[in-house]
């Protein structure tokens, strides 16, 4: 089996929701499965720190993660049309794997979710896709040969999987979220296996 790192941040457990989905479809690939690791929350105040362990969800990512994955899917929630700053910073620290070019030609997707429709979700998923540009990445997106891209009144977008939270959090993921985040995972690792055996 070769993995496909699923790497997220959720506040909330929405964009955890969609990297599940992603994983699933990862996983439906056959010789192809998903790790899911998670990145802790950073804080303005210096001596506040997450555990070691987090304490639900995905164990937190490191570099060895990025250096054994075949391809990645990064995923964070909205703030202000950018990636939240958990991952940027996670992803400020990603040097030694830029320098080694551990992730270049390795196929890479986006994924997030807002609270609104005009949260900023697609400048989200553009501020995510320029480090992994840096890093070499190859980067995939949902093509319009997916009929619930044209069909959905909620998240999804040809850039990658979305969600519409609601502004309290309480919208569950409908099924074509649901349906985008899984195919996303599968592009992923379909493409990942190929370029992987090159």
């Amino acid at each position: 089996m070769q993995e496909v790192l699923v790497l997220y941040y959720s506040h909330r457990g929405s964009v955890r929701a969609l990297a599940e989905l992603v994983a699933r479809g990862i996983d439906s690939v056959p010789g192809a499965a998903a790790r899911l690791r998670t990145v802790p929350r950073i804080s303005t105040v210096c001596e506040a720190t997450e555990a070691d362990i987090p304490d639900r969800g995905a164990p937190y990512a490191e570099a060895q993660d990025l250096e054994e994955c075949i391809g990645l899917a990064l995923g964070s929630p909205t703030r202000f049309g950018n990636m939240a700053a958990p991952m940027k910073y996670f992803l400020d620290g990603t040097a030694g794997p830029w320098l080694s070019g551990a992730l270049a030609g390795k196929p890479a997707s986006v994924f997030t979710s807002s609270a609104s429709q005009h949260g900023g979700q697609e400048s989200t998923l553009l501020s995510m896709m320029t480090p992994l540009l840096h890093h070499g990445m190859l980067i995939l997106g949902l093509p319009f040969s997916e009929p619930d891209l044209t069909r959905t009144q909620s998240g999804g977008s040809p850039y990658g999987a979305t969600h519409v939270a609601g502004k309290e959090n309480n919208t569950s993921l409908t099924d074509e979220e649901k349906r985008l985040a899984v195919a996303l995972g599968k592009r992923l690792a379909e493409t990942a296996l190929k370029l992987s055996t090159r």
